[in-house]
């Protein structure tokens, strides 16, 4: 009798731990839900199917700034000085202005106190990062239109403006034409 006592005993306290289903199979939850296909700016249709783009390494970015011979004098001094790589430039957000499926990486450069005075569009392509575009602006806000144009506006001062405080607003739409960026529209509010 202390035996079939015994059992009873054990079965009770392992039915406790169960499911509710009473029999339980690994690897029979279903698989979970695949994500759905998000469309890249610019695109009518699903973007291509392709390993996902990494956040550019800033630093990669410096160098390759700083190897342009075409870059400002003043963003020079600024990187070139620049001893703590979040303290002169950070990421903006990542567009396809040049409508090839993969992401370009917005990056913003700035002073040590955080005041924005431009920013660079860098591919990410196999060859390593390349600098598309550029411009120097204050202050930007960079977004990307429904067609994938960049969309920045800046702060721009007005006559009765104090130095500390630039009053206006400048919307400009660039297209990527090819090789190139070019300006669509420019009004200022």
């Amino acid at each position: 009798m202390l035996p079939a006592v015994a059992a009873v005993v054990a079965l009770t306290a392992l039915s406790a731990c169960a499911n509710g289903s009473g029999l339980r199979v690994e690897g029979a939850e279903p698989p979970p839900p695949s994500p759905s296909p998000t469309l890249a700016f610019g695109t009518t249709g699903p973007a291509p199917r392709s390993t996902p783009v990494a956040a550019v390494d800033l630093r990669q970015v410096r160098v390759k700034l700083l190897a342009d011979r075409a870059l400002p004098a003043y963003s020079r001094k600024v990187l070139a000085n620049c001893t703590k790589i979040e303290r002169c430039l950070s990421r903006g957000k990542t567009v396809d202005v040049m409508h090839s499926g993969t992401p370009q990486q917005i990056v913003l450069i700035h002073t040590v106190d955080m005041f924005v005075f431009g920013y660079f569009v860098i591919a990410v392509e196999p060859s390593g990062l390349r600098s598309i575009w550029s411009q120097k602006v204050d202050q930007p806000t960079i977004t990307a239109s429904p067609k994938g144009d960049l969309v920045v506006e800046s702060e721009i001062f007005t006559i009765d403006d104090p130095p500390c405080c630039p009053s206006g607003r400048r919307v400009e739409v660039y297209r990527w034409a090819g090789r190139q960026m070019t300006k669509v529209s420019s009004t200022d509010q």
